[in-house]
This record gives structure tokens, sequence and C-alpha cells, in this order.
């Protein structure tokens, strides 16, 4: 016989396991970023005044890394030590995709100097676009090679996409064209979450296309409305959460604000600082 109390305790009980079983295998807001940065041009204007005052106050918005291919102040190694100083790593830095050799050789020293993992090309194109089969295939080429020479110099090349990639050029889009045509062990993508919507593509599709592919991710928001223009994180339609959910899931550790035509690159940094450090996912 099932007694009144017997019945509340069984039914409690369900219920619990059922909400544990919900948040086990939703796990919505389980989660928060451990780190987050910012890529350098977003204050370029500020930097070039009291830089140390700007990056200690980037820090104390909770940025923990910072995203540059060159260093302030005297030194590569005096640099690192005030962005340690205040909390901070430089883990990503770009060079130029179509250095001549000495210039690349350059790029490498200067980005080992600062001792940066991911080392980003951002326009991976000789032309303006939109792109042709040639076009890819030239850049494809290119990319495995600057791939090998980053390896060779211990870092791993990241290419940076942007919306010309989602338009479609005979029946594939480049921006597959370059991912299936590039040696997945040494050429990655600094995926631009804004520039994919942008371009007309499902960014969550795009990270679940590809897992593995994407170490790196641009934190960069959209307006609403038919101009879809840009917005500092947490101020427009990009469902972050549930993008950052995969990246978790596929062991994205670098996540980076940033907005382009920026009115005010610390007002910026302090609204996305404060949506990112309280977002659960």
């Amino acid at each position: 016989m099932i007694t009144r109390r017997k019945f509340i305790s069984t039914s409690a009980l369900a219920a619990s396991a059922a909400m544990l079983s919900f948040d086990t295998f939703s796990g919505e807001g389980k989660k928060k970023l451990k780190n987050f940065g910012f890529i350098s041009g977003i204050i370029g204007k500020e930097l070039k005044g009291d830089w140390k005052s700007v990056l200690r106050q980037a820090a104390s918005y909770g940025f923990t890394e910072i995203e540059t291919g060159n260093f302030m102040g005297d030194s590569a190694e005096s640099f690192l030590d005030y962005l340690d100083s205040i909390g901070m790593n430089l883990p990503v830095g770009g060079f130029e995709f179509k250095a001549e050799e000495d210039d690349l050789k350059n790029s490498m020293k200067l980005l080992k100097n600062l001792k940066v993992k991911y080392a980003v090309v951002y326009w991976p194109w000789y032309t303006g676009g939109p792109f042709s089969p040639e076009d890819c295939k030239k850049s494809a080429t290119r990319l495995n090679y600057l791939g090998k020479v980053c390896a060779d110099n211990g870092l791993i090349l990241c290419w940076h996409n942007h919306n010309k990639e989602f338009l479609k050029m005979e029946n594939v889009l480049p921006f597959d064209y370059l991912m299936n045509n590039t040696d997945n062990n040494l050429v990655f993508c600094e995926l631009d979450l804004y520039w994919v919507k942008k371009g007309g593509a499902d960014p969550l599709e795009v990270m679940k296309k590809y897992p593995g592919r994407f170490p790196v991710l641009h934190v960069k928001d959209m307006a609403p409305g038919e101009a879809q223009d840009f917005e500092c994180p947490g101020s427009g339609i990009i469902d972050f959460p549930s993008l950052f959910r995969e990246a978790d899931l596929q062991g994205i550790k670098h996540y980076f604000v940033e907005r382009d035509n920026v009115p005010d690159g610390l007002a910026c940094l302090k609204s996305s600082g404060n949506y990112l450090k309280n977002l659960s996912f």
C-alpha cells in the first residue's frame, strides 16, 4: 500500500531526478567564461596615450587576455612583464598574409618574442572579393605554406573570416573551400561570430561542422535591424550562450571582444566585460 507520505516522498525524488537529468543534458546556466580578452584595435585611439593606465583599466573590467601583434613601450619583454603585472596574457597576435619572405621572418621573430601561441592573418586573400575558385585555390595554397612556416616557428596559424567567405561561389562557399583544402593540422580559423551571421550563415552550425578548427573566437555582436550594424557584446541579437556552450564542448579557450568603428572603445570594453563575466551558459 502506498501511503500519502510515501507518495509525496517518491514524487519529490522523481521530480528532483528529472530536474537533475534536465540540467545535466541541457547544461544551461552551469558555466561561465574563465577568461576573455579583447583585440587591441578596439581601443587603438586610447592606447596612443597613457597605454599602461588604459590597459589597467581594461583589466579592471575583467579582461585577462589581449590580442595584438606588436608591443607597447620599450621592448616585447617589458610589455609582457607589464601585462603580467595587471593579470593579462597575450596568446594571439597578427601578421600580414602577403608578407614577403624577409618581412615574414621578422613577423615570426616578433610573435615569438611576444610569446604568442596563435598567429593570425586577418585577410587571407589576394583580392577584395567576391571570390572565385581561383582566388580560393591561391589562398588555400598560401595558408598551407604559412601554416608550415608558423609550425616551424612554434606557432599555430589561424585565418580570420569576414562575411564574404559565405557568399556562394559555384555551389560552394569560399569558407568551406578554405576549411576543406587546408591542412587541418596546420591551418585553423579565428572564427568571427558576427561576420558569419552577417554573411547569412548560422555560427552555431558552422562551429558544429568543423569541430577542433576554431581555437579562438571573435566575440562581436550585431545590432537589430536591416543594416546589421556592429554592436558591443551583450547589446545586440547574437545568441552567445548557445555559441559558448558549443565552444565549451569543443574545448575553445580564447574569446576576444571586437567591434569595428567603435565610438568609445573603453565604454565598449566596460559593458562587454560586465556582460561576459556575468553570463552563464
